[in-house]
């Protein structure tokens, strides 16, 4: 889940861009602030799931992506990816220092407060499109922070209708998507992340990415002989991937939030992450012991 750019729009298309986008999120903040501190940063296109790249790549996946050196960056073999992080203070002033500093090197300059194209004059503005005013407590605070770095923004509300036609064509600067990963990736990972689905209209492929090495890395995966091969290439494309810089990462939780009277059994063997109340059978024993229990205490 995350807000997802569109690199079809040409403001986008330098990675420093997206780069300094993502640094004006401050998650700890909101998570703090807004969720009560019941969620956890994403910092991955299959998190919560053993397909998720940790720490430096090695082993298989090093000689997997080895081939690609030149073609990703370097921080794909270099550093493990993290989104930039606060304090939780809301003031974040050292990721907007660094957010500005990558906007000048993009050539995105101040003038009279506003971020402009050195080469243009073209003010940078962004567009955040949702349907849900629900969202709006956390785009509020993310936009001022875009604006201290003298972006202009516009939150625009539309209804579901007008927003599904605006994804199906692409109209968009940015928009928060989730996906679901399965456990094992198939084909839709051509409709999220592939060349060919890029251009066309209504597919999964938010934020327009068009990667020969993300195309071969999809392939790979579909073509793996057996698990461990397929988590060896999901990584290395979750890794590729999240270097891309083409989403915010936004943030998940990986429990279900249940309150019940214990009174009912379960199997011994569960489901990984389905709350599978469909498994769940009444247990006399317990309901008996529950009921003697609230008795005693009147």
């Amino acid at each position: 889940q995350g807000w997802f750019i569109n690199m079809r729009r040409d403001k986008f298309k330098d990675p420093r861009v997206r780069r300094a986008i993502s640094h004006a999120f401050d998650f700890e903040w909101t998570n703090k602030n807004i969720f009560y501190g019941l969620y956890t940063r994403m910092a991955s296109y299959f998190e919560n799931s053993d397909l998720a790249a940790r720490g430096l790549p090695e082993g298989a996946e090093l000689a997997l992506l080895e081939p690609y050196r030149g073609r990703v960056p370097e921080h794909v073999f270099s550093a493990e990816f993290k989104p930039p992080a606060t304090d939780g203070s809301g003031r974040n002033r050292r990721n907007l220092r660094a957010a500005a500093n990558l906007l000048k090197a993009a050539g995105w300059t101040l003038s009279d407060g506003k971020r402009v194209n050195a080469a243009t004059g073209e003010p940078l503005t962004i567009e955040i499109l949702y349907f849900s005013p629900t969202f709006e407590r956390v785009f509020g605070p993310y936009a001022r922070n875009l604006e201290r770095l003298g972006i202009a923004v516009g939150l625009r509300l539309v209804d579901p209708s007008q927003y599904v036609k605006r994804l199906e064509d692409y109209d968009f600067d940015i928009t928060t998507q989730r996906f679901v990963q399965q456990l094992s990736p198939g084909a839709e990972l051509w409709n999220y992340f592939g060349s060919t689905s890029a251009d066309q209209r209504g597919s999964r492929n938010m934020a327009g990415i068009k990667d020969p090495v993300v195309d071969e890395l999809i392939a790979t995966i579909l073509a793996a002989p057996d698990r461990e091969s397929m988590k060896t290439a999901a990584r290395a494309l979750d890794r590729v991937l999240l270097w891309g810089h083409y989403i915010v990462p936004q943030w998940f939780k990986g429990s279900h939030a249940l309150v019940y009277w214990n009174k009912f059994s379960r199997p011994a063997i569960l489901p990984k992450f389905a709350l599978a109340t469909d498994t769940w059978w009444f247990d006399t024993e317990k309901a008996e012991k529950l009921t003697a229990f609230r008795k005693s205490l009147n």
